[in-house]
């Protein structure tokens, strides 16, 4: 089986067989979205000015709602700005280490001050506003990711800034309408890293209708093969404090853990400050 093939793709991402029936040639722009690999070592290389350029504009040929573009993407070079941010995470050094850091953030501003301009009302701040400018936001990340990746540069999107995103936002000068969704450090990698195993696809695509019939033994199984091929050890357990740290802590008993605890409750009310009425 070529390292190539699909099915070898397939069972590196999922921790199963393929079923010959849906083996085939993958194209190389393909293969190398499967193959995708999680690094979060980091070269501090600085990254080329044309390069990030064509990084940047390939974030911006990403779709967008009713091409409205309702994102901007910060990019922080000044180092004493990104310890800041990684001083405020505290787990994170390839934040100061990588070779970039970038924070994507959901954006009505522009269009509230060319509404002005127009002489136009902008009635728009709401729930679906908010979401339209987060998803334009985040297609524009993954874009940027897939270009990095085919340049052979490393990317680790960085969520935990939204548990500091008025921190954040006073840092970066955000104005009102303007909000972090995700950092994003980028660099050329130090190792090859890992295929990050996910759930079986029967799980995530539904055909026709939901169904999840077959949930729990699906997620169970995955589990058993996500343990054998990367177990989670101890000190990488959620919430060991609340629920004690296991020989065998599977992914759904990790996850359910960390969503027992609150997080970032605070970020309503930023959002709300930052000009967005969410009805």
């Amino acid at each position: 089986m070529s390292e190539q093939s699909f099915a070898a793709l397939y069972a590196a991402r999922f921790g199963e067989p393929l079923s010959e029936a849906l083996d085939g040639p993958v194209e190389q722009g393909v293969a190398n979205i499967l193959r995708r690999r999680t690094v979060r070592q980091l070269e501090s290389t600085p990254i080329a000015a044309p390069l990030m350029s064509q990084l940047l504009a390939c974030a911006q040929s990403a779709p967008t709602k009713s091409d409205l573009q309702q994102y901007s993407i910060v990019v922080i070079e000044n180092s004493t700005t990104r310890a800041t941010i990684a001083e405020w995470i505290g787990t994170m050094a390839f934040i100061v280490e990588s070779g970039a850091f970038l924070v994507f953030c959901g954006d009505i501003r522009r269009n509230r001050k060319l509404a002005e301009v127009h002489g136009h009302p902008h009635v728009n701040d709401n729930l679906d506003s908010f979401f339209n400018a987060t998803v334009d936001g985040a297609l524009a990340m993954q874009s940027f990711i897939l270009a990095a990746a085919a340049a052979g540069l490393a990317t680790v999107p960085v969520s935990y800034i939204r548990n500091y995103a008025a921190r954040v936002a006073d840092l970066l000068k955000l104005p009102q309408g303007v909000f972090p969704i995700a950092g994003l450090a980028l660099g050329y990698p130090k190792w090859q890293g890992k295929v990050s195993m996910r759930l079986p696809p029967q799980v995530v695509v539904h055909r026709e209708c939901y169904d999840d019939t077959g949930l729990q033994a699906a997620v169970q199984a995955y589990g058993d093969r996500r343990h054998a091929r990367e177990p989670i050890v101890p000190a990488k357990q959620r919430h060991t404090q609340r629920y004690g740290a296991l020989d065998k802590c599977v992914w759904s008993e990790q996850v359910t853990r960390q969503l027992s605890v609150p997080e970032r409750p605070d970020f309503r009310a930023f959002i709300k400050a930052q000009g967005f009425s969410l009805k």
